[in-house]
């Protein structure tokens, strides 16, 4: 077991099972609708929740980064945040993430309480960001994405998804240790959703292994998008929005994000078995059951 020390004597533990990272969006507008916690009671009721349900680290993201998604003001960002890093603090000593581009919004968190940072810029949006973290100390989640959430989804392009997916995330981590920060606090997310096609998608997916000899613990977060609802609403390969398709929205996924549960922990045991170190989910319990089932099945193999 790999341990990892955080502030205030928490830390995280990477054993034979993936963390389960519960997402407690403080927006209005997260493509989600549940997972909404427009107040800090809310936010706080949720992440007291996941943690009873199993979670191992929650997630706090006060910027939607769903497909057309606006850029948010630090001072909105830094209202929805720190309150409810403060009041989760407060009440528990799990992990806490903060999911943001800002560096002002990251400092303010992690003096609020919050253990590490997940940022979908890879330490790229704001140059303060990356020297924060180093000097921190504290973890950070590098993401793969092609432009921003706004610009994403128009126009995706891959000669080989995973090759070149593969090769910018070493990129990035490489980026992130030139500037300090220690190789065992780096974790890479290969995006999921941001800027990709279903098929690069489903081709990232079935070639975890190939993420994880970059050496670093990998974040998987695709829970409850698009790419599930036209997967498992229609048979693969006949339907044109299957493949090839971008997304500037929601739409034409043809079931929407209520109906992606059962879709999302397929694709999260697959990625659990191949070696991912993190998932990050809407839906905390589901997922934790889900996995004790499949370690008990596990278990009860190697016992025969």
């Amino acid at each position: 077991m790999k341990v990892v020390s955080l502030p205030g004597n928490r830390q995280l533990s990477w054993s034979d099972r993936p963390l389960v990272m519960g997402i407690v969006n403080c927006t209005p507008d997260s493509f989600y609708t549940p997972s909404r916690a427009v107040s800090t009671a809310a936010a706080l009721e949720a992440g007291l929740r996941f943690e009873a349900e199993g979670a191992d680290i929650l997630d706090l993201g006060g910027e939607s980064s769903r497909p057309g998604a606006e850029y948010v003001p630090v001072e909105a960002e830094l209202e929805r945040v720190v309150p409810v890093v403060e009041a989760l603090r407060a009440r528990t000593g799990i992990p806490i993430s903060v999911d943001t581009r800002k560096a002002a919004v990251a400092r303010a968190a992690l003096d609020a309480g919050a253990d590490m940072v997940n940022d979908i810029s890879a330490l790229r949006d704001d140059p303060e960001l990356g020297p924060l973290v180093a000097a921190r100390g504290v973890p950070v989640v590098l993401m793969h994405m092609r432009g921003t959430p706004r610009t994403m989804q128009l126009e995706p392009h891959y000669d080989d998804v995973v090759a070149e997916v593969a090769d910018e995330l070493a990129e990035f981590a490489a980026a992130a240790e030139r500037i300090g920060v220690p190789r065992d606090r780096i974790i890479l997310d290969p995006g999921i959703g941001f800027g990709k096609r279903v098929e690069d998608n489903l081709r990232i997916l079935s070639s975890l292994e190939r993420l994880r000899r970059l050496g670093y613990p990998l974040l998987i977060g695709l829970s409850r998008k698009a790419f599930l609802g036209s997967v498992g609403a229609a048979e693969f390969g006949e339907d044109p929005r299957i493949l090839g398709t971008p997304y500037s929205g929601e739409e034409p996924s043809p079931r929407p994000a209520e109906g992606r549960l059962a879709a999302g922990l397929a694709a999260n045991l697959h990625a659990a078995a191949a070696g991912a170190a993190v998932l990050r989910v809407h839906d905390v319990l589901e997922t934790v059951d889900a996995l004790k089932v499949a370690a008990a099945i596990r278990t009860a193999a190697r016992n025969r």
